[in-house]
């Protein structure tokens, strides 16, 4: 098994928050559940997916709040929030709200774009102003200005007896803007993000540019260098960077559970094998075997060459059982064995 040049420094892991829809408490229970156990194994960030009008999170930023007080120490993000569902403003005072009840825990994580499926929804999101709605860079943008508290408005100071305004977001969680995340899935995406000042997610899912070979590592390889270039241009050369494949390690699994997650991994492959889609849209495959099987693949990837924190994606479709044996094996065989070691980044950076 090739050695790294470095170890893996942040290891961190992403769920849906899946749930039985005539039992959605119990689905929100289990991912609390996950997210302690992620702690207690020494995980250094958990990171929730977003979705709407589906059986996952909808209102991650509510998780986090929840998560925040049974847990002391693991940092908390979301992977992503896309803007077009939110009104930036108060997204800004949710997050800082739940920032600081963490104790500056917080990695949000967003995307732009107009929301999916939008036809069948912006009826009821936007009843009014649906066909002006701006879905651009400008909207994430007035989001980090907003939550690095940047004036809102030019009113401020007392109105009448007890009333006190502000004219900034409140609170103001000092720290919050500098964890800031985009995820980006293309070259234009990445060297945006590197020049505005965010940090990088790049998933399982990313799109090459049309001259690119249609081999996934490489692409994000390159996505990764570009959106380093932009960021050490603006002057954001300490901007992080997270790669998040789906691995699903079999060390302690029982054969029940092997073949399942087999079942799930061969259901999967046939999309890796060509891009997708008129835009070319490219999946990583997921990676199943052995800590010593993985970690080899992860060492050949050309992206996970280019990153030193991970938040590998959890399956979407497993029981709470079947997840905490993955991450109990992601903690103790497979982490190790890519030089991570508990502790060493678990302090939150703010």
């Amino acid at each position: 098994m090739p050695q790294p040049d470095r170890p893996l420094r942040k290891l961190g892991f992403l769920t849906i928050g899946l749930f039985d829809p005539l039992d959605p408490a119990a689905g929100h229970e289990s991912t609390l559940q996950i997210i302690e156990l992620g702690e207690r194994l020494g995980f250094d960030s958990a990171w929730l997916r977003h979705r709407h009008l589906q059986f996952g999170i909808s209102s991650p930023v509510a998780v986090m709040a929840a998560a925040s007080q049974r847990t002391s120490r693991i940092e908390l993000g979301t992977a992503v929030t896309p803007l077009g569902w939110e009104n930036p403003l108060r997204l800004a005072e949710d997050l800082a709200t739940v920032d600081l009840l963490a104790g500056g825990r917080i990695n949000p994580g967003v995307s732009v774009g107009e929301p999916m499926q939008y036809d069948t929804v912006k009826h009821e999101l936007y009843p009014d102003t649906a066909d002006v709605e701006d879905f651009s860079y400008a909207r994430v943008e007035r989001f980090a200005r907003l939550v690095a508290g940047e004036p809102v408005r030019e009113f401020s100071g007392k109105q009448g007896v007890v009333e006190e305004f502000s004219n900034r977001v409140e609170p103001f969680s000092a720290g919050l803007r500098q964890r800031l995340w985009y995820g980006a899935g293309s070259t234009k995406s990445a060297v945006w993000a590197g020049a505005n000042g965010f940090n990088l997610l790049s998933s399982s899912v990313i799109f090459p540019d049309r001259d690119q070979d249609p081999d996934f590592a490489l692409v994000q390889q390159s996505q990764i260098r570009a959106f380093r270039e932009a960021a050490a241009a603006a002057g954001h050369g300490g901007a992080r960077v997270s790669q998040g494949l789906v691995v699903i390690p079999t060390d302690s699994a029982t054969p029940a559970q092997r073949e399942k997650y087999q079942r799930y991994v061969d259901e999967r492959t046939p999309r890796t094998a060509a891009p997708q889609g008129p835009r070319g849209m490219m999946f990583a495959a997921d990676l199943i075997g052995s800590r010593d099987e993985i970690a080899e693949q992860l060492y050949a990837h050309a992206g996970f060459q280019e990153v030193d924190e991970v938040a590998f994606a959890l399956p979407f479709s497993f029981d709470h059982e079947d997840y905490v044996q993955i991450l109990t094996d992601i903690a103790g065989k497979l982490g190790p064995a890519l030089g991570w070691a508990s502790g060493e980044g678990s302090r939150p950076v703010r």
